[in-house]
């Protein structure tokens, strides 16, 4: 049996698991009708794959059907769920990993206007900040009926051969009984801790009683909110003393901070602009005062970080949800010695926004795009020409094929728009995509040349059966759209060659995404008298939610000056000075801003002729059959023996998009090569 800590098994009343790794449960939003169906349970299996002790899933599955669905749950609600679920457990289960679901309702974290379109509930009149509806107040038929709910969600987890399920407490129905903010009420469910406990414990009550003692029951809560209104860290610990001395459950799921409002779920679903492991120390220290069982995650993306909470004893069993997102099969890779071989999670929070991981396009796919990459049955000889992101995911899943890999790069390292981004000090950890994709050509032998100004010459001079273009784009300098837009700069410009921000610098931001607000938040932290300008309704209208309260917080501080709904016109010069002109996008009406440098984000160009000019030497015109593409199934191989070869596009040499599409594009195409 191996040493590490991390690989010794845990076992918790009857169920023993085979290793301290885990994933805890998320809403990932990958149900159909709220059931657990195929894609959802692929999705959970290629963990159980990969070696994985537990997973959990479910993330904020409704009990009640006035706990309506607002971000994708599942309804633990009807018994229609237990065949799905008997299923899910088998498929699991067969892997050697324990399986768990989370309920809860949600009270007030929810809005009249979701699925059901019921009033929400919540212990008194309550409008929660984040989804904006306002509460009934709950009466004693409304507390009897849930808490029957929560029983028989309960019941039907253990019926579908679930190990256990999770009570979600924090922020929801059951936390907004114990927030003194929310919970106003005068009646025994209000007052004092015992009082506000007395719900909650109500419902732990029910459930085990309608499960018994063998089945696994857990709570997951806050040991606090980094402020001390409302609910203290004091009272936190007390009411988790009070939970466990109760008997009731066999688990703590231990988180901090507050989830009602944006800055607040930022700093509770922690990405790049929060270190590793944030929550850490403050859950640590309330385990010491417990003696049952505390799992944890939050940014815990590394085994080194794992490892040392595990081996420390400040964790029993360590979750590391996102970083099996980008990689199920962490624990595979650690028992086999291949630990630097593991895919990082960045931290880019586009799981949590997009429901997909920025650089494993597999994620949510796997019923048509693997994990593992097969054998193919013929070597071919691939000749790739970039080596960003699409060229690099390109090469990697060719070379996995068994196929011969030459990369033509015309710059003097790989990486492309990713490794630029990775200037941005607050987005560096990109570069993790980078260089996982060149650890792993380079293992695989794929052949780089750098400094390579490929032209129809030297790709036809490779004798390649398969040609890929993965030129990227160049930036969008809106010439053939705004007057004197030479006078302006790019986002480019500003990270290949920075030089020190003086006057009032300007960012026209005409397309919303991370790589405006990311560049705007870069320049307001080095001291820039920055306009921001965006034709959108808001700044940063196309970024993860859980990036930008970082940024706006940062612009606000800075004292940055935005200006939404406008469009711009013209630029010219006026004096010292440039003079910018833009039009209102609702009334037209003009008007025109100073500054000393103007700053363009409007996406990339295709850096396309190359393709164009082999087209007519290639096989299949360069044609790439979208439907095959969709569908997950092959090209069509068109190799003539008179040398043609098969031209293929993929990422931004096709269109402006971002680094999850440039890969996907990558795997729908290389999978089958």
């Amino acid at each position: 049996m191996s040493s590490d800590p991390l690989l010794q098994p845990f076992t918790i009343k009857n169920l023993t698991l085979k290793n301290r790794i885990m994933s805890t449960s998320h809403a990932i939003s990958y149900g159909e009708n709220a059931l657990p169906k195929e894609r959802y349970q692929l999705y959970h299996e290629e963990k159980a794959k990969g070696g994985i002790g537990l997973t959990m899933f479910g993330g904020s599955s409704n009990v009640s059907r006035d706990s309506g669905s607002v971000f994708g749950q599942l309804s633990v609600g009807h018994d229609d769920i237990i065949p799905y679920f008997r299923q899910f457990s088998e498929r699991i289960h067969r892997h050697g990993a324990a399986l768990m679901c989370q309920i809860t309702h949600l009270g007030g974290r929810s809005h009249w206007r979701s699925d059901n379109w019921l009033p929400t509930v919540s212990p008194s009149r309550y409008r929660e900040p984040s989804h904006r509806g306002f509460t009934k107040e709950m009466d004693h038929h409304d507390i009897t009926r849930i808490v029957r709910q929560f029983g028989d969600a309960a019941r039907r987890c253990k019926e579908g051969g679930l190990d256990g399920c999770e009570v979600h407490v924090h922020g929801h129905l059951i936390g907004q009984f114990w927030n003194p903010l929310v919970n106003r009420r005068t009646d025994e469910f209000g007052g004092s801790l015992e009082n506000r406990a007395r719900f909650g414990l109500m419902v732990l009550e029910e459930i085990r009683n309608r499960v018994g003692d063998n089945f696994l029951v857990g709570v997951r809560m806050a040991v606090g909110e980094g402020h001390e209104e409302g609910m203290s860290a004091a009272e936190y610990l007390a009411m988790a003393r009070l939970i466990e001395r109760s008997g009731l459950i066999d688990f703590f799921n231990l988180t901090f901070g507050r989830i009602d409002t944006e800055v607040g779920l930022a700093d509770y679903m922690p990405g790049m602009h929060v270190g590793l492991a944030p929550q850490l120390a403050p859950v640590a220290a309330v385990k010491k005062e417990l003696s049952l069982p505390v799992f944890h995650a939050a940014r815990i993306n590394d085994l080194a970080t794992a490892r040392y909470a595990v081996q420390e004893g400040l964790l029993s069993l360590v979750g590391m949800t996102r970083a099996h997102i980008a990689d199920p099969y962490i624990v595979a890779k650690l028992t086999r010695g291949e630990e630097e071989r593991i895919r990082p999670c960045v931290g880019a929070t586009y799981c949590s926004w997009q429901r997909r991981c920025i650089h494993n396009v597999s994620i949510g796919r796997e019923a048509t795009l693997p994990h593992l990459i097969e054998k193919a049955r013929e070597k071919r000889r691939v000749v790739i020409v970039g080596a960003g992101p699409a060229g690099l995911e390109a090469a990697r899943i060719c070379a996995e094929r068994g196929h011969e890999v030459i990369v033509h790069e015309a710059a003097s390292q790989a990486g492309g728009q990713v490794l630029l981004a990775s200037r941005i000090p607050r987005r560096r950890d990109l570069v993790g995509i980078i260089d996982w994709r060149l650890a792993e050509a380079r293992r695989l032998g794929v052949v780089f040349h750098y400094n390579s100004y490929a032209d129809r010459q030297t790709i036809e001079a490779e004798e390649p059966d398969i040609v890929i273009i993965a030129t990227g784009g160049l930036p969008d300098r809106m010439d053939d759209e705004v007057s004197g837009a030479e006078l302006a700069e790019t986002v480019w410009d500003v990270l290949e060659t920075p030089r020190p921000m003086q006057g009032t610098v300007m960012l026209y931001d005409g397309l919303g995404t991370i790589a405006g607000a990311a560049t705007a938040e870069m320049l307001a932290e080095q001291g820039a008298q920055l306009v921001y300008v965006t034709p959108d309704r808001e700044v940063a209208l196309e970024t993860s939610y859980l990036d930008r309260p970082f940024i706006m917080r940062e612009l606000y501080e800075a004292g940055a000056v935005l200006h939404p709904d406008r469009r711009l016109k013209r630029i010219a010069r006026n004096g010292n000075q440039i003079e910018v002109t833009f039009a209102n996008v609702y009334t037209e009406d003009e008007e025109s801003l100073f500054c000393d440098r103007i700053i363009l984000e409007r996406g990339t160009l295709p850096m396309d002729e190359l393709y164009h000019e082999l087209r007519s030497s290639s096989v299949n015109d360069g044609v790439t059959d979208p439907d095959a593409m969709v569908a997950g199934t092959r090209q069509e191989l068109f190799l003539n023996p008179d040398g043609r070869y098969e031209l293929h596009r993929i990422g931004d040499a096709v269109s402006s998009r971002d680094i999850h599409a440039a890969m996907l594009d990558a795997m729908r195409l290389c999978k089958d090569i």
